[in-house]
């Protein structure tokens, strides 16, 4: 039995509390948070879980094993820095850190103290992205061609970070995940529009250059009237469009696509081709995504194991986030991560 306090009660917090009480393999001993109101009131259900208002408590006692961090952004290498000192094991909110300084720091104390420090994606605990990976890792995509992403609806503004650093996390987690490296450089543009006094971008697009012909885009707007949630893959073979908004056929794989004929006689006529093949709905396991990141959060600090969402995971999608940034203040010019990939 792991036993996890959770630093936090605003909004993601209440989530990480329900499922650390409803995890086996998990007991919530204490929940901090300053707002003393918000804490009693999210604490209701859960009786047996101490109430505090400062972590600096929680460092030295014997009770706690893990800590599970749902704070601002940048309080989180602070209180992973601090967690992983004292020798507790660290989950902690994305995106890990405000800045890939921080983020090495966080990976190295965790190295140091022999402790697991995982990042919570929560998307890489969800049916259809494990099932894009399966898919991907078993050539039914055939070469990757690009990753096109659109996260867009009208809010939620937040005040310490801007929209990139809010909701570009999540799919550059998963693009991640699929690829399973660093891009060579990154272009970002964005614009202010409600807070155009602290410069935070309301409104982005990112470009990734991997080499090699693999390209990825992301759209991420905090203005749109609708609510659109789209991720697909493209390969050379079959593509996958992923909708995270449909309730159940969250991934369709379309066996659709273009051949190139390399046949020298027809370059006097048509070179491209187009194939129009089924459209196949893979079947998807069932299980919230947040419950099955808990559980493997308590089976990596009980065995031993590295988390799939790792502090160097955590590191690279940080890696990207600060470069779209510089892009974006730098009207898009393109920053190479090239000596990032090499250390």
């Amino acid at each position: 039995m792991i036993r996890v306090a959770v630093l936090g009660a605003g909004y993601w917090g209440p989530n990480l509390i329900r499922n650390f009480s409803a995890c086996p393999d998990t007991q919530l001993v204490a929940v901090c948070d300053k707002m003393a109101d918000r804490l009693k009131k999210v604490l209701a259900p859960y009786p047996g879980v101490e109430a505090l208002d400062a972590p600096e408590a929680l460092w030295s006692r014997g009770d706690v094993d893990a800590v599970a961090i749902a704070t601002p952004v940048a309080t989180h290498a602070p209180l992973a820095l601090a967690a992983l000192r004292a020798g507790k094991h660290v989950l902690v909110e994305k995106p890990m850190a405000a800045g890939v300084a921080e983020a090495h720091a966080m990976v190295a104390a965790a190295r140091d103290a022999k402790r697991v420090l995982m990042v919570d994606h929560t998307f890489l605990y969800s049916p259809p992205v494990r099932k894009m990976k399966q898919l991907l890792d078993a050539g039914e995509l055939g070469d990757l061609y690009y990753v096109d992403s659109v996260r867009i609806n009208l809010g939620l503004f937040q005040h310490d970070v801007n929209v990139v650093w809010d909701l570009a996390p999540h799919d550059l987690s998963i693009m991640d995940y699929l690829v399973g490296r660093l891009p060579k450089s990154v272009s970002a543009f964005g614009a202010c529009h409600a807070d155009s006094r602290n410069q935070i971008e309301d409104v982005a697009y990112l470009n990734l250059d991997f080499g090699d012909g693999l390209t990825a885009a992301f759209h991420v707007n905090w203005l749109s009237p609708v609510k659109v949630r789209h991720f697909i893959v493209g390969g050379s073979r079959k593509s996958i469009v992923y909708n995270d908004l449909e309730p159940a056929e969250k991934i369709r794989v379309y066996d659709r696509g273009i051949t190139v004929s390399q046949d020298p006689e027809a370059r006097r006529g048509m070179l491209v081709g187009y194939r129009t093949g089924d459209v196949w709905l893979p079947h998807l396991e069932g299980g919230e995504p947040l419950q099955t990141m808990v559980r493997h959060f308590a089976e990596c600090v009980g065995q031993g194991k590295t988390p799939l969402s790792d502090g160097e995971a955590g590191l690279r999608v940080v890696r990207i986030l600060e470069a779209a940034q510089r892009s974006i203040k730098n009207q898009g010019a393109r920053i190479p991560l090239d000596d990032a990939a090499k250390e």
